[in-house]
C-alpha cells in the first residue's frame, strides 16, 4: 500500500500546481474577453455629406486587402493641381467625424480624402478584431488613392487617435507621405490596453496591470497574425523621415498626454544623428479633450500652418494658417456614444466576476 506520507506529499504539490495555474488560466480567459468586448467596433452610417456643408465632393472606393472601403474626395481650388491630405478617423467613428477637420483644411487649399476604415461607418462588421494594424493598412490604401487623383501633386496624412496610428504607420511604410499629422495617438500597444484597463475602472495593481497586458495584447492581436512591434506607433514613427506633428488634448482622459511626449521623444531620438531629416513638432490644446481639437483656433491654425510648410503650398503658410483658425469648425451634434467596451463594462470587481460567467468568451451578433 502506498504510504500516507507519500500521498499526502502528492496532493499538496497537485493543489500548488493548480493555485499556480488557476491565475494563468483566469488571466488568458480575461484575455479573451477583452477581445470579444474591445475588437468589434460599433458601426453607423455616415448622417451628412460634404454637401450638407457646402463642399464639393466626389464618391469613390478605396481597395484595401480586398475590401471596396467608402469614401469622398472633395477637391479643393476648383480643382487645381496642389496638395491633398488623407484624413483617418478614430475607433468606432466614421468618414463624416472628419468633416470639421476638411472644412478648415479645404479653406487653406488642401485637397481631401476620407473613408470609412473597416470594420467602422457603413462598412460590414469584420469577423476578427480590429487592431492598429487596420488602420494603418487602410490609411496606406487611401494615401495610395488620394495621389492617384489627377488633382493631388503630393499627399500628407492626418489622423486622430486610433487613426493617428493608422497615419504613423502608412508614412513608415512610403516615403512617398510628405508629412503626417497624429492627434491624440496612443503611443503603443500595450500602455493602450492598460489605459483600457483604467477607462473600464478594473481594479488592477501595477504588479498585476503590466503582465496582463501583454499577455491581452498579444491574444488579442493573434487572429490576425499580427506582431505586435509591427503595429507600434512608437516604433513605426522612429522610421519615418518625413515632418511630423503631434497634436495632444492637455485634459484627454482616454489617452493621456504622456503618450504624445512617448511618440515626440521616439522620432526625435531616430532622427538626432541626421540634421537633413525633417523636425517633430508637438503641440498642446489647453483644456483640450481626446476628441473636437479642431473647435480650437489655434488647433487648426498649427495644422494648416504645418501641412502648408511641409507641402510647400499651395498658399503661403501664414495666409494658410490664418484662413483655417478663421474658419468655423464644430463637432457633429448627434448624440455620439461612449466606446462600447467601456459604456457595457460595470467596472470594478462586478467585471472581472464576468471572466467566470458561461459564454462569456464568445462574440454575439454584430
Amino acid at each position: 500500500m502506498p504510504s500516507p506520507t507519500g500521498v499526502g506529499t502528492i496532493r499538496r504539490a497537485g493543489i500548488a500546481a493548480a493555485a499556480a495555474i488557476a491565475p494563468l488560466v483566469l488571466a488568458y480567459r480575461f484575455a479573451l474577453i477583452y477581445r470579444v468586448r474591445a475588437g468589434f467596433p460599433r458601426r453607423s452610417a455616415a448622417r451628412i455629406t460634404p454637401a450638407d456643408l457646402g463642399l464639393p465632393y466626389e464618391s469613390m472606393l478605396i481597395e484595401s486587402d480586398g475590401l471596396a472601403l467608402p469614401g469622398w474626395f472633395i477637391p479643393a481650388r476648383d480643382g487645381a493641381p496642389g496638395p491633398g491630405v488623407v484624413l483617418v478617423h478614430g475607433w468606432e467613428s466614421g468618414r463624416d467625424r472628419t468633416l470639421p477637420m476638411v472644412v478648415f483644411l479645404h479653406a487653406a487649399g488642401f485637397h481631401c480624402l476620407t473613408f470609412d476604415v473597416r470594420g467602422n461607418g457603413a462598412n460590414p462588421a469584420e469577423e476578427l478584431p480590429l487592431s492598429a494594424g487596420e488602420f494603418g493598412a487602410d490609411a496606406l490604401a487611401a494615401f495610395h488613392a488620394l495621389i492617384e487623383q489627377p488633382e493631388v501633386t503630393v499627399g500628407a496624412i492626418v489622423g486622430h487617435s486610433m487613426g493617428g496610428i493608422g497615419a504613423i504607420l502608412a508614412a513608415a511604410a512610403d516615403t512617398r507621405v510628405a508629412a503626417v499629422v497624429a492627434t491624440s495617438s496612443p503611443a503603443d500597444p500595450y500602455r493602450l490596453t492598460r489605459q483600457t484597463f483604467r477607462l473600464a475602472r478594473l481594479p488592477f495593481p501595477d504588479v498585476i496591470a503590466y503582465p496582463l497586458a501583454w499577455l491581452t495584447t498579444r491574444v488579442y492581436v493573434a487572429p490576425r497574425g499580427h506582431v505586435v512591434a509591427d503595429i507600434n506607433a512608437t516604433n513605426a514613427i522612429a522610421h519615418y523621415a518625413g515632418p511630423v506633428l503631434l497634436t495632444h488634448g492637455a485634459e484627454d482622459a482616454v489617452v493621456p498626454p504622456d503618450h504624445m511626449t512617448r511618440l515626440a521623444t521616439a522620432a526625435r531620438a531616430a532622427r538626432v544623428d541626421d540634421p537633413a531629416v525633417a523636425g517633430v513638432e508637438t503641440f498642446l490644446v489647453d483644456a483640450g479633450k481626446h476628441s473636437w481639437l479642431y473647435e480650437d483656433a489655434g488647433y487648426r491654425r498649427v495644422v494648416a500652418g504645418f501641412l502648408t510648410r511641409a507641402m510647400r503650398g499651395p498658399l503661403d503658410p501664414d495666409t494658410a494658417a490664418e484662413l483655417a483658425a478663421m474658419t468655423h469648425a464644430e463637432r457633429l451634434h448627434d448624440g455620439e456614444t461612449p466606446f462600447t467596451a467601456i459604456e457595457e463594462n460595470p467596472g470594478g470587481l462586478r467585471s472581472l466576476a464576468q471572466v467566470a460567467l458561461p459564454g462569456a468568451t464568445q462574440r454575439g451578433e454584430p
